[in-house]
Parts: structure tokens; sequence; C-alpha cells
């Protein structure tokens, strides 16, 4: 077992942490305790989004850093008279990637852990073998014998579940293996550019936010962007590498360990080319690798941020990220480190004068 630096502890407490959409209270304290220390002021808005708030110099630009604090994972629907549990996807899941797979059902009276089944195979009809089980055709059990005794144990209607994966550190150390990378690592990211700024001399202000309920429609970006009112917002999450078998770089052109992606363009937003070329001379000048991606059936928090108040310049920067929406992904920790490098150098660069003229390019 590798030995955790300050870094990985925090990323496995963030990874770690339970909170699918509209239930980010555990990410969301994890993402508090990390980024307090280097914040003035950390509020919660009325949605649930964490704010931390950091001036450089006060009055000046507003910069918005945000990742979500919400996971994909499951909510319980119904109990059945055998006790197994009916479920709701919450944010989207491939079906192939969820059977006999481990979960943690979080209820009021405490965790209990669960597996998601399904009819066996060797009792279907030969053509029904090769199709993918569908989604409302699973189940969870939790090893009761009833409805009553689940009831017992504090399973309701409403309660979460989440992936159970224990963070892994790879035999090639660079390389992270744990659930919910999306987007706890956008969190990570806003942590650690507040932390690189600390006593930094720049003219900006800026906030560090944790958004709820990304996966089901960017809606906390939405009012976290309303509470700054950004003048310019960062959008950090994951994106798709393009490096394993199979994938043509016509699909996916990003490699892991090759930097930071620029997205170009996702189902969410344009990018703000303004910004974006600001973003990649400021790369380029400090030799930060980047890579440039689209994503034409995906978005980001960047896609609510851009449409605050009056609009705002915005640009999504991603990790490229193996395996996203299963119980278990993996991403390189340069990615990671170059994201938060190539951030805090574009806030230390950026001033009145230099918003104004990315905004208006």
């Amino acid at each position: 077992m590798t030995k955790l630096d300050e870094t990985l502890i925090m990323l496995k407490d963030l990874t770690d942490a339970k909170g699918i959409p509209g239930n980010e209270r555990e990410p969301r304290e994890v993402m508090k305790k990390y980024i307090e220390p280097y914040a003035d002021e950390v509020t919660t808005d009325g949605l649930g989004s964490l704010i931390a708030k950091k001036v450089g110099k006060e009055g000046g630009p507003k910069i918005l850093v945000a990742g979500h604090l919400d996971e994909v994972g499951f909510m319980v629907t119904q109990i059945d008279e055998k006790g197994f549990l009916r479920f709701q996807t919450v944010g989207g899941w491939w079906s192939q990637v969820m059977l006999a797979q481990r979960v943690t059902v979080v209820t009021s009276k405490g965790d209990i852990t669960g597996v998601i089944g399904s009819k066996p195979p060797h009792i279907l009809s030969p053509e029904a073998r090769k199709k993918p089980v569908e989604i409302k055709d699973m189940f969870i059990d939790i090893g009761a014998c009833s409805r009553e005794e689940a009831a017992e144990w504090g399973v309701k209607p409403g309660d979460m579940v989440v992936p159970y994966f224990e963070f892994t550190v790879m035999n090639n150390e660079k390389m992270l293996l744990a659930k919910a990378w999306d987007n706890r690592i956008g969190c990570a990211i806003a942590i650690d550019v507040m932390k690189q700024l600390k006593g930094e001399q720049h003219e900006n202000v800026v906030y560090g936010v944790g958004t709820i309920q990304e996966e089901v429609g960017l809606r906390g970006a939405r009012t976290a962007a309303h509470a700054v009112n950004p003048d310019i917002g960062f959008g950090v999450d994951v994106g798709i590498a393009g490096d394993t078998p199979g994938i043509t770089e016509k699909e996916a052109m990003s490699k892991m360990g090759k930097g930071p992606q620029i997205l170009l363009y996702d189902a969410s937003m344009v990018s703000h080319k303004g910004l974006r070329d600001f973003v990649t001379g400021v790369a380029d000048e400090l030799n930060i690798p980047y890579q440039f991606d689209l994503v034409p059936g995906g978005g980001t928090d960047a896609g609510s941020i851009h449409l605050a108040h009056h609009g705002v310049p915005s640009l999504a920067i991603t990790i490229a990220t193996r395996y996203i929406h299963s119980h278990a992904a993996m991403l390189h920790r340069d990615d990671y480190e170059n994201a938060v490098k190539l951030i805090v150098e574009v806030i230390k660069r950026l001033d009145q004068d230099t918003v104004n003229k990315i905004t208006f390019e």
C-alpha cells in the first residue's frame, strides 16, 4: 500500500464521501474542511452549493472556479415484500457497468451494504441472454428477508445509494483509481487553486465553489453563479480519455498525462474565444501542457455559469479520465497538478483591464 501524502489524503477523503445529486452534505463538509484555511469566508447558497471567497484586491474582478460535489448514483424508490430494493438512477448510467456491483445504501440509521442483482442468465432464453439487462429489471439486494426487516434497518424510499469502491494508488503511482472522480477532482482543483494563491499578490476576488446537482442539469452552478455574479468563470470537471483500446482519435483525442483538456465545445456551451486564447497563451508561455477537446454529448458547470446575469466569459478545463459514470474511474496526477498550476497562473495575470480585453475580444 502506497503511503498517502497530503494531496492523496485529500483526494481520498473527497472521493470516499458519499453524495448523489440532492444529497451533497458529506462531500460539502469535506470540501469545506479543506478549503476553509485559504478563504476569507465560506458560505452555502440556498440550494446547498459551497462558496469560498478569497480577496486578492477588494473590488477586483470576480473569478469563479467551480467543481461539482455530486456523483452519479441511485435512489431507493420502493421496497418489495421480500426486502429487495427497487431504484432510480440519479445521473447517467450505462446498464452494462452496473450488475453485480457493490453499493452502499445510506439510511437514517447508518450505511447498509447491497449488491445490484437481476434474474440469473441460467434461466433466461438464449436470445435474452445475449442482450444487456435493462436497468428497470435490476434490483438491490441488501440481504433482508422482508419489507419489514429492511424498514427496521432504516431503509426508506428516497434514500441515497452510492457505488462502493476503495481509493487506490496504482503500481504507476501517478495513476489514481477511485469512485466519484466525476467530479471530486474538480472540487480538489478549486481547493488547491485557493491554497496556491494564499500569500500571492493578484488583483482579483477568487471564489472556489463546490456546486450541487450538476449530474442532473447543472443546477447548483446556476444558483451559485447568480450569488457570485462573476466576471470570469471556470468549470473544472472530468473529460473523456481517448487512450484505451478501440477508441479512435476521431472519437476522443485526449490522453491521460498529456495535460488538462481545454474544452472547445460541448452540448452546454461554446467556449469563450477570448478567455480560451488567454488561457492557452499563459500555458504556452509557461510550457504547461494542455490538449484541446470537445464533447458533443455532454456539458459542464460552465454551461450554467456563462449564462448568469449579463453573461460571463467562461471556459471548461477538464481532466482526461477513464471509465467515468461507473464504480471506478482512473486519472493521472500530473493532469490534476497542471490544471491547478494553469488556473493559478491565469488568475495571477488577470486584472480589470485584462478582463475587459478578454470579454470584448
